[in-house]
């Protein structure tokens, strides 16, 4: 029979399953299957696809846009083909509804997963139907190994072997099997109007094609997709076919595959035009390299399209703002849309949801979905409960229908929540506005399942990375491997940064460009130097500059201008112990607490940066021992071993009070740690910091003081906001230098932080004199490079073992991350050394482990707090607020403190998606005390946090 009869009434066997529900015994045909996929591909090409994917999918295929779009179609509707098969024993209920001429063809069960088979079966397939068989480059063997990916991961396609015609009959049934195999795809194929196969398929085109084949897939499999249609069955291929484009119901607008896709949250959006500010309201307008952004890049885009923007600003002048319009311009000449923001810390991705959510709602669309990804992005108010059910498969039909609904009726204040389909955890990347830690954008360029996915979602919008300058050498080769395929994608990239190293803003701009094909002999020659305060341009094209115009940086600087002094104070580091010992005259202790006690008797705002969790605990225990008025309210500890709920609450608590717009206390001292670096847009009258590298002092310095313009410029005096003795003084750092016998000593418990060098470079740097003036930001590019290559003889050994430790971590990223796309023979060089989100290794050392503290009561029940008063959560099917319940109680640690651990969780947690791997961490009243895991003795202080100590030998 021909494909004109086969899309008729009886025209193809449909006992062949493609879903199954055991609870009601429904079963879906696979080929109606099948036509949903490439019905919701064709709806995701033309609303979820941009012009620049659209561009780099036609050209990777050597097809036109139309021709490229049904090639789309026919893929996705040719992914689960391995099903047919085998595959149908695997539910005994469903494979008794198979017809009796297919089940006597099967042969005897052997295990080999659908995806494989798809891949198997289809090279054959694809070759009848004039897809060229080759090498692993050839468009029948990327095509297949397109269909294998639909569930993540890329397999290796051997045609002389497991895809031999021969094998693949005996591993997937007789010729009845395969002759309907060949029928599907040629109903596929007709159905589509895929006709000339691609005449190649580039790696780029494959891995977005396999992006888009995994959304496909989980749309139309959803159960309150495919149920309904399940129970009002067409009576043929050509009439189900139609179905896809009739709305579900009477009063539908759309057709059920646009339905699918819109109710996904998927659909593109373009911002209305606004004024400046409106889309930036506590802005008067742009400052001066702002105005630069958009009076010279937009031209330079419009004319040489996309290509990487580097933009280096002192801290607090407006990188946000800057990153923002830039993408406003390369989305509006480069077939992008949207932005995904990527952050170093789970912390400043918080705050910068809040900002990008500010500037979304600020356009009035009338939904724009802004997705929050991170490992604690729970905390967030954009995923509600139900988010917790369906990540751990525990959310039910009705809820499911319920959390429809719910997207339905959402009033216009919740524009940007994500819907339903945008909160599973790697879908949420697929939001068109979406912050996120820059982990998640590197899980796309290692071997990770759904690798393709990540790539898909980066890709066809701008991607801005800020504060760049954090990454470690490690993570910079990923990022560097992460803007090779960005280029390749046509995806154009923003870097943002207060403190970036010329080599490496040279190293990032150049892989970008290598992405975009230019040849090393082009990049050698290329000067890539970025002004500091400025921008710089290059042109995916060809690799032309443009930079910020000179006059325009030179008055970027002076309006900018702030003046502050470094002291350098050598102390005597201590632990305090827990005795509450006293502190000898030129203890660390002794010089911060006499600091403070000018906050404490004069009053003001003062923020004690601590090298580590143990130091803020000694210091924030030395300081409630001074007489504060209201010590509760006046002396705050932050780090980040506090439990996540407590955390969270401390975070926002000094965002309000010290934020532009806060109610600034008279009186507040924050004991914190590194944790407050980058995190938070803050202004404290006075900083006191352990050593630290160069770099991060001059970053933790752009708090200082950091509102005094915006405060001007609203028309108030600095008075008004700070005391006379702070206005007496100037803005001041005063960085702790820990020494022995007159030279720099880190203490042992300092650990493996930043690297040595580094801080005996700062504090060589700073000794000499002890007070510097320091004029921001003209002398900041100056200082870092003299902090980075005037290396004094003393430190030459230091120097040497940094060297060698940096190269180390550099290979080894170059080592963990998958080829660039020009280097990728076999797609399944894209998954050679597989590992998992969880596991991942986004950056260098351990894994930290999750640590939940309890409390065992005298009946011997455990409960979350002391009191006794919440009981742990254990049933067979927890509460979605039982499990947000306890995940925000829950605080990381090194791995290595919990190697020794017991097992001790509850059953019902043993096996679930979120808490699996949680350590419980159990307070006996009747052993009071801290725990031992090992050598480690841990304790959870409600004040002071997780104390954690070494166990006596």
């Amino acid at each position: 029979m021909g494909v004109v009869e086969d899309s008729r009434e009886d025209g193809l066997d449909l006992s062949v399953w493609g879903k199954y529900s055991l609870l009601s015994g429904l079963t879906y045909p696979l080929l109606f299957h099948l036509l949903d996929a490439a019905a919701v591909m064709g709806e995701l090409w033309d609303r979820y696809l941009t012009r620049a994917q659209r561009r780099v999918i036609c050209r990777g295929l050597g097809l036109t846009p139309a021709a490229a779009r049904r090639e789309a179609m026919f893929l996705a509707g040719s992914h689960d083909i391995g099903k047919a098969g085998r595959f149908q024993m695997c539910e005994p209920g469903a494979w008794a509804q198979v017809s009796d001429e297919l089940r006597a063809d099967a042969g005897p069960w052997r295990l080999l997963r659908h995806e494989r088979a798809s891949m198997h079966t289809a090279v054959e397939l694809l070759a009848d139907l004039g897809y060229r068989l080759g090498g692993n480059t050839s468009p029948a063997v990327r095509a297949a190994q397109i269909l294998g990916a639909h569930h993540g991961r890329y397999l290796q396609c051997d045609v002389r072997g497991a895809a031999r015609a021969e094998r693949v009959r005996l591993d997937l049934g007789g010729s009845l099997w395969q002759d309907l195999r060949r029928r599907y795809l040629a109903q596929i194929r007709y159905l589509t109007g895929a006709g000339t196969p691609p005449s190649r398929i580039s790696t780029e085109a494959a891995v977005l094609l396999s992006g888009l084949i995994m959304v496909a897939d989980r749309l139309v499999s959803q159960p309150h997709e495919w149920k309904p249609r399940a129970m009002a069955l067409a009576s043929g291929a050509l009439d189900h076919w139609i179905s896809t484009r009739r709305p579900a119901s009477a009063d539908a607008e759309e057709g059920w595959a646009a339905a699918v896709v819109t109710a996904s949250g998927l659909e593109r959006v373009d911002l209305s035009s606004v004024p400046f500010t409106q889309a930036h309201p506590h802005t008067s307008g742009p400052n001066r390299l702002q105005a630069s952004v958009i009076a010279q890049l937009e031209p330079a885009v419009k004319e040489q399209g996309t290509g990487i923007l580097v933009v280096t600003d002192s801290t607090g002048a407006g990188k946000t703002i800057t990153g923002q319009e830039a993408a406003r311009i390369f989305n509006s000449h480069c077939g992008t849309r949207g932005m995904a923001v990527l952050q170093p810390t789970t912390a400043i991705a918080d705050a910068a949801y809040d900002d990008l959510v500010a500037y979304v709602t600020a356009h009035r669309p009338e939904r724009a979905p802004v997705s929050l990804v991170h490992n604690h992005s729970w905390d967030s108010a954009a995923y509600p409960d139900k988010r917790l059910l369906e990540a751990a498969g525990q959310l039910t039909l009705d809820e499911y229908f319920d959390a429809q609904q719910d997207a339905a009726g959402r009033p216009e204040h919740h524009v940007t929540v994500p819907d339903p389909f945008l909160r599973g955890w790697d879908r949420a990347l697929l939001a068109q506005f979406t912050v996120a830690t820059i982990d998640q954008a590197l899980m796309a360029v290692l071997p990770v399942r759904y690798s393709a996915l990540r790539l898909l979602a980066l890709s066809g919008r701008t991607v801005i990375l800020d504060e760049i300058h954090v990454a470690t050498p490690y993570m910079r080769r990923l990022t560097a491997r992460l803007l090779r395929w960005l280029a390749a994608l046509g995806t154009p990239v923003v870097l943002l940064s207060a403190t970036l190293a010329p080599p490496v803003a040279r190293e990032l701009v150049h892989a970008y460009l290598a992405g975009a094909g230019l040849r090393p002999d082009q990049l050698d020659g290329l000067e890539v130097d970025v002004p500091y305060p400025g921008w710089l341009f290059a042109a995916a094209r060809d690799g032309a500059v443009t930079r910020i115009d000179p006059a325009q940086a030179a008055a970027h600087a002076t309006a900018t201008r702030r003046r502050l002094t470094v002291r350098h104070q050598p102390v005597c580091a201590a632990r305090l112990g827990t005795t509450g010992r006293p502190v000898a005259d030129g203890e660390r202790l002794h010089h911060i607490a006499a600091q403070v006690r000018f906050v404490l008797t004069c009053s003001g705002c003062a923020i004690v940066v601590c090298a580590t969790v143990a130091d803020a605990q000694d210091t924030f225990r030395y300081l409630t021992g001074m007489p504060w008025p209201r010590p509760r309210e006046e002396l705050v500890l932050l780090h980040a071993r506090f439990p996540g709920h407590q955390r969270e609450a401390i975070t926002r608590r000094v965002r309000a009070q010290l934020g532009p717009a806060g109610m600034r206390p008279e009186r507040l001292v924050v004991v914190t740690t590194s944790l407050l670096d980058m995190s938070l847009d803050i202004d404290c009258d006075l900083m006191i910091s352990d050593l630290a590298s160069l770099a991060r002092l001059l970053q933790r310095a752009g708090r200082l003081w950091r509102f005094e313009r915006l405060w001007q410029e609203e028309g108030h005096t600095g008075r008004r906001h700070r005391p006379d003795w702070i206005l007496e003084r100037g803005p001041q750092l005063t960085v702790l230098d820990p020494v022995v016998d007159g030279r720099t000593e880190l203490p042992h418990w300092w650990g493996k932080g930043e690297p040595a060098f580094e801080l005996h470079a700062a504090a060589h740097l700073l000794a000499r004199p002890p007070a510097h003036d320091l004029d921001l930001p003209a002398q900041l590019p100056g200082l870092l490079d003299t902090a980075a290559t005037r290396i004094p003889d003393t430190l030459a050994d230091l120097h040497t073992a940094y060297q060698a430790e940096l190269r180390a971590h550099e290979h080894l990223g170059q080592e963990q991350a998958v080829p660039p796309p020009a280097r990728t023979g076999s797609l399944a060089d894209l998954y050679r050394r597989p590992t998992t989100a969880g596991t991942a290794p986004t950056r260098e050392g351990s894994r930290p482990r999750r640590l939940l503290a309890c409390y065992r009561q005298p009946d011997g029940s455990l409960h979350l707090d002391p009191a006794g008063t919440l009981a742990l959560p254990d049933s067979p099917r927890l509460s979605a607020p039982a499990i947000r319940t306890i995940l925000e109680r829950t605080l990381n640690v090194p791995e290595d403190w919990l190697a020794d651990a017991p097992a001790q969780l509850p059953k019902s947690w043993r096996q679930h998606a979120l808490l699996a791997d949680l350590t419980l961490l159990i307070h006996d009243d009747a052993a009071p005390g801290p725990v031992r895991f090992g050598p480690h003795l841990l304790h959870l202080d409600p004040h002071l946090g997780l104390i954690h100590d070494e166990a006596p030998a």
